[in-house]
């Protein structure tokens, strides 16, 4: 039996517990087959019109270095999700998720699973793998952003594989946050984020307090030459 496999009776139950049955229901719907593409809000009208939205049943790549606004696009990503009632699971391969600022960003944390993974892209995998496999979820985050991209690249393609067929014929929209976009075969979206300016408030004689930025996310997969621009503010 694999590891999956054995873990899955747990997952049932420790999610039952927390949901009750919301997400058993959701997960007993499956087989979940699409007749055309379906793509739902990404929570953020300009990345939206960019690309049509976020697909369901696939595999999309968030890519960017630090502070190029990948984790404001996956908090909106999430907030869209839970308001239109889903539940949604971030495994978080760092310990960086704030739920300070998911909240902030509009996320309700009570239909939010986070697992930590404590530095550990192996076990982040796996339990995507797990949750995807799990059913039930709106969205599933992969947070890989954090780990240093020569660690990532060196994830085989095999795993990107198999989180590809898990996902599809599920409602699920799978979103994967990387320094280095490392599954581009097996995603059918790919955005590429890049820091944009910063916003300040204040007098410059006295003091200023960033009060936002301002990013761009493109396209790489399907190519485009457009970019959305959007602002997202500071937290806290």
């Amino acid at each position: 039996m694999s590891a999956v496999a054995a873990f899955k009776p747990e997952l049932a139950a420790a999610l039952q517990g927390r949901w009750g049955a919301l997400v058993l229901r959701q997960a007993a719907s499956l087989p979940y087959r699409r007749t055309a593409a379906e793509l739902v809000s990404s929570g953020l009208p300009e990345v939206d019109a960019l690309t049509g939205g976020l697909p369901r049943g696939a595999l999309t790549e968030i890519v960017g270095p630090a502070s190029s606004g990948r984790t404001s696009l996956l908090l909106a990503i999430l907030g869209e999700a839970t308001r239109r009632q889903e539940v949604c699971a971030v495994v978080d391969a760092s310990d960086a998720f704030d739920p300070a600022a998911a909240s902030g960003s509009g996320v309700d944390l009570s239909r939010l699973l986070w697992v930590r993974c404590g530095g550990n892209p192996e076990h982040a995998l796996r339990a995507a793998d797990l949750l995807v496999q799990g059913g039930g979820f709106g969205c599933v985050a992969l947070d890989l952003g954090d780990i240093p991209p020569r660690v990532v690249r060196r994830i085989p393609l095999a795993c990107w594989f198999r989180l590809q067929r898990a996902v599809e014929n599920t409602p699920t929209v799978l979103v994967a946050l990387e320094p280095v976009s490392c599954a581009p075969s097996c995603a059918s979206l790919i955005l590429e984020m890049k820091p944009g300016r910063p916003h300040w408030r204040g007098a410059p004689e006295c003091s200023l307090l960033l009060s936002g930025a301002r990013f761009e996310a493109g396209p790489r997969k399907p190519v485009a030459s457009a970019v959305a621009a959007f602002h997202a503010r500071a937290l806290g």
